[in-house]
C-alpha cells in the first residue's frame, strides 16, 4: 500500500467491508476511487469519507443524510457547515434512538408482565385437582 492510494483489498481489510460494499458506495457516488484500468485506487479522501459513511450507518443515518453531510465538506468554510449540520442530524437521531429505546423498554416490561401472568396460570393449573375422567 502506498501512502497515497489503497487498493480495494487493502480498503476491505482496513475497514472490514466487502468489495461489494465499496462498489456500492462508489455507485452511489459517495466514494470516488481513481481508476487504473480495472483497478480501483482509493485516496486519503476516500478513506476519510468511508470512515464517516460507516460511522453514519452505525448511528442509523440514511445514505442521503450521509451524502448531504459529506457534500458540505467542500463548502469552503473550514468545515463549519458540515459540523453544524452533522450536529443537528446527530441530535435528531439521538432523540429517535432514545424514543425507540423507551418504546422497547415498555414492550419488554409488558411482555415480562404477561409471562409472569402466564407462569402463575400454568402453576395454578398444575396445582388444581384434575377432573375425574
Amino acid at each position: 500500500m502506498s501512502e497515497t492510494y489503497m487498493t480495494i483489498r487493502e480498503m476491505c481489510d482496513a475497514f472490514d467491508v466487502t468489495p461489494r460494499t465499496l462498489r456500492f458506495y462508489e455507485a452511489k457516488e459517495l466514494l470516488f476511487p481513481v481508476r487504473e484500468g480495472q483497478k480501483r485506487l482509493f485516496t486519503r479522501r476516500d478513506r476519510a469519507r468511508l470512515k464517516l459513511i460507516l460511522r453514519g450507518k452505525r448511528f442509523g443515518f440514511s445514505l442521503e443524510e450521509i451524502r448531504q453531510l459529506l457534500d458540505l465538506y467542500g463548502a469552503g468554510d473550514q468545515g463549519r457547515s458540515q459540523l453544524m449540520r452533522s450536529f443537528e442530524v446527530a441530535q435528531k437521531r439521538l432523540k429517535d434512538l432514545v424514543d425507540q429505546r423507551d418504546t422497547l423498554n415498555e414492550a419488554i416490561r409488558d411482555l415480562n408482565d404477561q409471562l409472569k401472568w402466564g407462569e402463575q396460570m400454568i402453576a395454578s393449573m398444575n396445582k388444581a385437582p384434575k377432573a375425574a375422567e
